[in-house]
């Protein structure tokens, strides 16, 4: 707080980059739900701006993004979406940093990526596409924003911009952007890292988009995907805006240069070699993921009436079943269960899930069979395991239930609910601080601040050894990084 004070008193000397980033935190106080930016203030972290100043920036966003939004931790979700990233980085350049992926829920039709590759795409915009290829065209271009350092060069070629100009065009750009629920969030967010574009002002040029169309359909065609995904998503979310009127990028309803830039996609793709052009589309899991999302992160009426009007094969039946389930309508839940592993009892997706429900209802003799046969199917499938660590734990083995919640928490270590069904064990079974210490991560990672702090007094309280106070620093090192963002 005593740096934050000086800068306060020395803002007229920082270098003009440093003004640049102090508008993109006053952005991101438009963008999302109020933070307090004397709280969040960024520039104690920064001295040149370079590689590692771009990840610690997208390092701060990615917070504060987690900080407001719903994010899914469902391993059929996330080691999706992360393998289309990873097939896309395979041909791509060395980068100076890792690249993370996160799936907002959320109905929006955005996507975007900041500095230091975080890349979040919303649910909205998973559901709306056909084929993986247009979701890795999306990706690709978003990719390309970053690797060729769009935004970081604007911040430092912006010396000559005042500041006070900066934070009104950041202003227009984004001011009543609003999601479906009413939130304030970015809706200058495009299929590319528009959003880090909009979202902070740093507007791309025209130059800019080029450079990220060509830049990523040579990724996404490099990857082995039909080029014609880059061009096909723009065309399919300018025909949403359309249809519906509203869930659309702003950027991409008003900028000019939109039909340009598919058209000249489309010109480019002709060119390719007939073999690439004709690359087959397999989106087996695409499809998947689409129904698991549509069934467990969007209304379930409107899932189950979408569904309704779908081919009724095993998947469907299973979406059917979820939603149903989340409505109470449980005979019907059931019965939409039982004729999804009759059409496919070997699906290891449609195993779990029937689990699960079976679980939640009560029926843990069913359960256990169907979640035992889904880890045989698939035995790094997270969720999976999580259930089939619960059952343990309710039949006593809480050691064998241990090593399954850490085994997954390795993977998905901010997952809320893991931390809180294994705090909740281990409590139960005599180890109040690490009990307490989960309870408190749990808390954390829904954004709870009351019980974050509960939690962590408690834990406090009961450390006896270095090793559980060190714990107690590093947890309330993550807690302030979040509290920076809460209200």
């Amino acid at each position: 707080m005593k740096k934050a004070l000086q800068h306060h008193h020395t803002t007229r000397t920082l270098p003009f980059w440093k003004n640049l980033l102090c508008a993109f935190v006053a952005v991101l106080i438009v963008l999302l739900p109020p933070v307090h930016l004397a709280k969040a203030n960024i520039l104690d972290t920064f001295g040149d701006f370079g590689v590692k100043d771009e990840v610690e920036l997208g390092k701060k966003f990615s917070v504060l993004v987690k900080s407001k939004m719903p994010i899914i931790e469902d391993p059929e979700v996330t080691s999706y979406v992360s393998g289309v990233l990873d097939r896309l980085k395979e041909n791509m350049p060395p980068q100076p940093f890792p690249f993370e992926i996160n799936v907002l829920v959320d109905n929006t039709l955005n996507a975007f990526a900041v500095p230091g590759g975080y890349v979040f795409v919303n649910t909205g915009m998973l559901l709306e596409l056909e084929h993986e290829a247009e979701l890795a065209g999306v990706l690709a271009h978003e990719l390309a924003h970053v690797t060729q350092r769009h935004i970081a060069k604007r911040i430092e070629q912006s010396q000559k911009v005042q500041l006070m100009s900066l934070v009104g065009m950041l202003a227009g750009a984004v001011l009543g952007a609003t999601t479906n629920s009413g939130s304030e969030i970015s809706s200058g967010l495009i299929t590319g890292s528009m959003a880090a574009s909009q979202a902070a002002l740093l507007n791309y040029s025209r130059d800019d988009e080029r450079e990220a169309d060509h830049m990523g359909l040579i990724y996404l065609t490099d990857a082995g995907y039909n080029p014609i995904g880059l061009a096909t998503s723009f065309a399919k979310i300018r025909r949403r805006k359309w249809e519906s009127g509203s869930n659309m990028p702003a950027y991409m309803s008003t900028h000019p240069a939109v039909e340009e830039r598919q058209d000249y996609l489309a010109d480019r793709v002709a060119s390719l070699p007939q073999e690439i052009q004709n690359r087959p589309d397999d989106d087996t899991r695409f499809k998947r993921v689409q129904v698991l999302v549509r069934a467990q992160y969007t209304d379930p009426n409107l899932a189950l009436a979408y569904f309704a009007k779908q081919k009724k094969t095993p998947l469907v039946l299973m979406g059917q079943g979820i939603a149903a389930s989340r409505v109470n309508k449980v005979k019907q839940a059931a019965a939409y269960f039982d004729e999804a592993l009759k059409g496919d009892p070997k699906d290891y997706l449609i195993l779990r899930e029937a689990g699960k429900f079976h679980y939640t209802k009560g029926d843990t003799t069913k359960a256990i069979t169907l979640l035992q046969k889904a880890a045989v199917k698939n035995p790094e499938d997270l969720m999976t395991l999580f259930f089939y660590a619960r059952l343990l734990n309710d039949k006593g083995d809480s050691k064998s239930a241990a090593t399954y919640y850490q085994k997954i928490l390795k993977t998905l270590p901010e997952d809320s609910e893991v931390h809180f069904f294994y705090g909740k064990m281990l409590g139960q079974s005599g180890d109040e601080f690490s009990g307490h210490l989960h309870l408190a991560y749990s808390a954390l990672y829904r954004n709870d601040k009351k019980k974050t702090a509960y939690h962590i007094k408690k834990a406090e309280a009961l450390a006896t050894n270095q090793k559980q106070t060190s714990a107690i620093e590093l947890i309330k090192k993550q807690r302030d990084e979040r509290a920076a963002y809460w209200k």
